[in-house]
């Protein structure tokens, strides 16, 4: 019998055995400052996995589990919230549960404990580079409370050190948190995929460990058991993850409360967050999203795996990429979208590969759409020109002339325009609604959901601006691959709106309405 049976049992008791097993337990209890809850929290404090990620529901006792495994059982930890002035709040809530302040620094954050040798830092890591005080300084035991609030890479370069030199010392990572809110924190959903994913095509329980190491090509690979496995020619060891539910009812700390009412209290989409603990609950929009949430998830849940009947290869929009980003390339059949092909840039790392690539993804006299703003794009262009493949560039930062459907607004640039026009594209208001179906990915998802905009002036003469891909990608801490490929590729290329009849066909090939900017 395990642990999550032991406590369900415990859970199923009356009260009166419930009690006298608390009488035999306790007193061995004694000398700890902090205990777990039982269910949930007890589960996950004895849980085997290297990596767990504990969430769901606020009010869970999330914080409190963090604090109680840094007192209990490691002797160097780090916990982490990503806003340098919520990092107070943490050590007050530790000062609570061990009833003192002794060996505390509160200006360093750093708290050292009496007689026993451990310390527990509480840091911050605000921005982007923030992470880079964390490098080099080993811990058994990191903590981070509200993970979605970190970005990917912040994630997983500080979790790189978490070992110890002290024989026999356990190490792990538990991450605390909410369903994500905003397109930041979507790679939580990728990273736990196998327990949080409704559509994930090997789904685990709660509680089960499964087995994860990095391939020869970068990509994260799932494997059984810890190994050693030979991948790419090296024996390279697998660390274990998992995901345990954290509920309010399952914390006496604050089920009791009026916290309840709190969380019913909040607007819906945060409802669904924290008072739910649902998942697959729309994010909250920023007001200056410019790409809405809702309308991106319901073109995924168009998509089918086959494209249209009848309907050719339109365009291919390509975001090349060099060392550690992605070369994506996404195909369109009007409407319809392909799954993407992605591809580590190391492996793409000359402009004949590149155009290689897309020749032999192309159909149909496909335009293809190639972003020649950087790395290895306008080589790459170069090379399909040369081979008389029709192409176009993409610079997002050109200027354009062109305004919204309804003329109200000029754009600042071609990025503005490409993306407001696949907004147009996508919203469910237009006659018949949107047509547009997106392939499953919750990276395609952060991506496009990810830029805002800002109106400048005002009048006939106010201009749109969408936020910069660098400021996204800051954000978000990689590069918007997938959502790049996809825009260039709605942004050139022929449409149902531009074919003279629809989709019939002469001699094989679509004819396009003479005069039509496409």
């Amino acid at each position: 019998m395990d642990l999550a049976e032991l406590t369900a049992l415990l859970a199923e008791a009356d009260p009166k055995t419930q009690a006298e097993i608390e009488s035999l337990v306790l007193p061995e209890l004694s000398h700890l400052d902090w205990v777990p809850n039982p269910g949930p929290q007890t589960e996950a404090y004895y849980c085997e996995a290297d990596e767990l990620f504990y969430g769901g529901q606020a009010g869970g006792g999330k914080s409190d589990l963090l604090i109680g495994v840094a007192k209990n059982n490691h002797q160097s930890s780090l916990l982490l919230r990503r806003l340098n002035k919520e990092v107070s709040g943490l050590i007050d809530r530790a000062a609570e549960i061990f009833g003192h302040r002794t060996g505390l620094n509160g200006q360093l954050g750093i708290w050292r404990i009496p007689k026993v040798g451990k310390t527990i830092v509480f840091g911050g890591c605000q921005t982007e580079e923030d992470k880079q005080g964390y490098k080099g300084h080993a811990r058994d035991f990191y903590g981070f409370d509200e993970v979605s609030d970190f970005t990917q890479s912040q994630y997983e370069f500080i979790i790189g050190w978490n070992r110890s030199v002290i024989p026999r010392q356990r190490c792990r990572v538990i991450a605390a948190g909410n369903p994500p809110t905003r397109p930041e924190g979507l790679w939580v959903l990728r990273r736990w995929a196998a327990w949080l994913d409704p559509q994930h095509p090997n789904p685990a329980q709660p509680g089960e460990l499964r087995w994860y190491t990095t391939g020869p090509d970068g990509e994260e690979v799932e494997v059984e058991g810890r190994g050693p496995h030979n991948l790419g020619g090296k024996p390279v060891l697998a660390r274990s993850r998992t995901f345990i539910s954290a509920e309010l009812n399952d914390n006496p700390d604050l089920r009791d409360t009026n916290y309840r009412a709190s969380l019913d209290a909040l607007p819906a989409e945060l409802r669904a967050a924290y008072r739910d603990g649902d998942f697959s609950t729309t994010l909250q929009d920023d007001p200056y999203q410019l790409i809405p949430t809702a309308w991106i998830v319901e073109a995924q849940q168009r998509w089918t795996p086959q494209p249209p009947v009848g309907i050719p290869m339109c365009a291919i929009g390509v975001d090349v990429a060099i060392a550690k980003d992605n070369f994506v390339v996404a195909c369109r059949h009007d409407h319809w979208f392909a799954p993407l092909l992605k591809i580590k840039g190391s492996e793409v790392d000359d402009p004949k590969k590149a155009a290689g690539r897309v020749v032999a993804m192309r159909r149909d006299n496909a335009m293809v759409i190639v972003d020649v703003g950087g790395g290895w794009g306008a080589d790459c262009y170069a090379q399909l020109a040369a081979n008389q493949i029709e192409c176009a560039g993409y610079m997002g930062v050109k200027a354009t002339r062109a305004r919204t459907k309804e003329n109200r607004f000029e754009f600042k640039n071609v990025r503005t325009e490409a993306l407001w026009r696949f907004r147009e594209a996508l919203d469910p208001s237009q006659p018949g609604r949107s047509p547009v179906a997106l392939p499953p990915s919750v990276t395609l998802k952060a991506d496009l959901s990810a830029p805002k905009y800002t109106v400048k002036g005002h009048g006939d003469g106010a201009v749109l601006v969408a936020e910069s891909k660098e400021e996204v990608c800051s954000r978000l801490g990689r590069s918007t691959d997938e959502g790049d490929a996809v825009i260039m590729a709605y942004y050139k290329g022929i449409k149902q709106a531009n074919v003279v009849g629809g989709w019939s066909r002469q001699g094989g090939l679509p004819v396009v309405q003479r005069g039509k900017r496409y």
